[in-house]
């Protein structure tokens, strides 16, 4: 049985950052023929900086994977505040993982788990899961992960 995303939201309330405003020339979420577009998303923290480092630098696995849940709770923030109740939410559809990086650090996947992991407790175990890409990079202002994603409107 999937969760009510309201309900799973609302325990997380205390978790929730303020939703970034852009940072350049776009739209934070953007609803087109039954979807919804969420931009890149940074990890917000609850007093509005962002998280910063680089895994495989100054963070490890399990800094890097928080980072990306916070991703998460970013997102889930913005689609409150520039969409509204992400019970209008019927599933997550695609995920663009990006994770600020050295070379030799392999773990991109298990990182962007952080972000997908939450997904999965918000949305339900089916409808939380959609494809997704994680890759390594180098991202503005030193943040550690950045998240796009896809969802589909009921």
């Amino acid at each position: 049985m999937n969760p009510n995303p309201a309900e799973v939201l609302k325990s997380l309330e205390n978790e929730l950052p303020p939703a970034p405003p852009p940072a350049g020339l776009y739209k934070p979420v953007l609803e087109l023929n039954g979807f919804l577009y969420v931009s890149g998303q940074g990890p917000m923290q609850k007093d509005g900086s962002l998280m910063r480092g680089r895994a495989g630098d100054d963070l490890d696995l399990s800094q890097a994977k928080a980072a990306a849940r916070q991703v998460g709770l970013t997102m889930l923030s913005t689609i409150r505040t520039h969409f509204g109740s992400v019970d209008r939410i019927d599933r997550l559809v695609k995920t663009l993982g990006m994770v600020n990086a050295t070379p030799e650090f392999p773990d991109h996947p298990l990182v962007i788990n952080g972000f997908s992991e939450l997904m999965q407790e918000v949305f339900g175990p089916d409808k939380g899961v959609g494809v997704r890409s994680a890759v390594g990079m180098m991202l503005p202002g030193n943040i550690p992960v950045e998240v796009e994603a896809v969802f589909k409107l009921r």
